[in-house]
């Protein structure tokens, strides 16, 4: 197997390093993997590309390129020019420090990545690592995803519906929860939740020479959330499974609007 692995926390990030391990025993003895990863971190940046400016590449060792630019530049950079005819058969974005469950998948390159290797047509995986106060004790915090990552993965190529659905293939999202690997109770597919009363906000800083600046803050973790979320899972020390698609249409409201705004 050919795999393509990308995050947004930067090609020196340990997350990467714990994916390159599970890419390294799902691809086996006689696969790939490539790594195609920001040059710096890229967290929050979502799907964004770097549209009104090139994007400079740098091989930093056989299959293994550092790019100015974000998750999804990483992976048209792989598919259009570092691999070009000989593309992946999966696309795995991570493993992100830190959730991206509820809100925060709005906002994660870690998921922006994965999208557009989605977009592209190809099989793709975000997953990230939940840290709190049990990771923070072990010698690896990405201990949960490094031991379950290879089997969820697994999981998901053998019995996950990978065909495009509307002309939008899907991708998954994959949360491990905030322990160790023997804490885990096991694996829950859950929808997309949200995190009761939390939002991103700003906090204001002068700096020396009297310029003002404004650092963006996220809200609390352990907010209660949707009941049978993501969230809620990860909570409970489940592995959170989130089948997603690159379309954010709500259409229990289309079938609505279209009976009182459609004319002609």
């Amino acid at each position: 197997m050919r795999i393509l692995i990308t995050n947004d926390d930067g090609i020196n990030a340990p997350g990467l390093a714990a994916l390159e391990d599970i890419a390294g025993e799902l691809a086996g003895p006689g696969g790939e993997v490539w790594t195609v990863a920001p040059a710096f971190e890229q967290s929050g940046v979502a799907h964004c590309i770097s549209y009104t400016h090139p994007t400079m590449i740098a091989e930093m060792a056989p299959r293994r390129w550092a790019a100015e630019g974000s998750p999804a530049d990483c992976v048209l950079a792989a598919l259009a020019d570092i691999m070009v005819g000989s593309p992946p058969d999966l696309v795995l974005s991570g493993v992100n420090r830190g959730n991206n469950a509820g809100e925060n998948v709005m906002y994660s390159g870690t998921i922006g990545g994965a999208m557009e290797a989605a977009l592209q047509g190809l099989p793709a995986i975000a997953l990230s690592q939940y840290l709190g106060p049990e990771t923070a004790r072990l010698d690896d915090p990405f201990q949960c995803a490094r031991s379950h990552g290879a089997r969820v993965v697994r999981a998901l190529l053998d019995r996950a519906d990978w065909t495009a659905e509307d002309d939008f293939r899907l991708f998954y999202n994959v949360n491990f929860p905030p322990c160790g690997a023997a804490g885990v109770r096991g694996t829950r597919v859950a929808p997309q939740g949200r995190r009761r009363g939390v939002r991103f906000g700003v906090q204001p800083h002068v700096a020396p020479n009297g310029r003002r600046f404004l650092w963006i803050t996220g809200g609390p973790q352990h907010a209660p959330a949707t009941p049978g979320s993501d969230v809620e899972a990860l909570g409970a020390h489940y592995i959170s499974v989130t089948p997603m698609r690159p379309d954010i249409t709500c259409r229990v409201e289309t079938g609505r609007l279209a009976a009182v705004l459609d004319e002609g």
